[in-house]
């Protein structure tokens, strides 16, 4: 089965301009990421799919691959989509652009649950406290006995009635692993009422009746979306260089 990483690549961005260009300790955002999902070893193929000149200078000028999308896309799944037609593999990553550290072991384990056949989709959670868990911007996840999702929400999930606070929630990892011809169907079905709610895409998936195998991570990945994360992303390398 032939894998390969897709790392949707969006110029505009609200909260830190232009993030994905930014200089992170010698090199931007968006090449420390690619580089960081090639030396995972986990892909046959690593692709950076963008929306802009600068994106894709800057990726090619460290080697890489990317294809430059035509069309206008509302998620980083739609973008991935149109560029199946370049990318020639059964299963297909999406990592997110904005987290330059990329871990082994977590997209290793990722990619081993379809030997499963049964398996069309899958992603990653970790374990987060009661007090983290009352984040609106942590995306949690409640788990069926076969480890799959049974639902995705902004809100505190599962509701801890008695209080006892014991209770280790699950925060859901925006990377998302797809067999291909999933993926292509996915992003033409409309949304569906409570993904315009909670302003997830993966609840479209859910609403349609497919199953998304969760897997378990220890690995808390740094996602620049602020000044504040860029500061701590380059703290972070002058503490471990690359």
């Amino acid at each position: 089965m032939k894998t390969a990483a897709l790392i949707p690549a969006r110029f505009a961005s609200s909260r830190l301009p232009q993030k994905l260009v930014q200089d992170l300790e010698g090199k931007s955002v968006i090449q420390r990421t690619y580089l960081s999902t090639v030396a995972t070893g986990v892909f046959d193929e690593v692709w950076v799919v963008c929306d802009h000149e600068l994106i894709e200078e800057q990726v090619l000028a460290v080697g890489g691959k990317v294809f430059r999308s035509q069309k206008e896309h509302e998620s980083g799944s739609d973008r991935i989509a149109e560029a199946l037609g370049r990318v020639d593999a059964d299963l297909i990553v999406n990592v997110q652009g904005d987290e330059p550290f990329q871990d082994a072991k977590s997209l290793q384990d990722l990619v081993a649950v379809f030997t499963d056949s049964s398996v069309k989709m899958a992603s990653l959670y970790f374990n987060i406290s009661p007090s983290e868990a009352a984040n609106p911007n942590a995306v949690k996840v409640v788990l069926d006995q076969n480890s799959d999702a049974l639902y995705f929400s902004r809100s505190a999930i599962p509701f801890d009635r008695e209080g006892s606070g014991d209770f280790s929630y699950k925060k859901h990892v925006g990377i998302y692993a797809y067999r291909r011809e999933l993926l292509l169907e996915f992003t033409t079905w409309p949304k569906g009422e409570l993904e315009q709610l909670e302003m997830l895409e993966q609840l479209r998936i859910l609403e349609h009746g497919v199953k998304i195998r969760m897997v378990e991570t220890s690995h808390q990945a740094i996602a620049i979306d602020t000044a504040e994360d860029l500061e701590r992303a380059r703290n972070f390398l002058r503490e471990n260089p690359v």
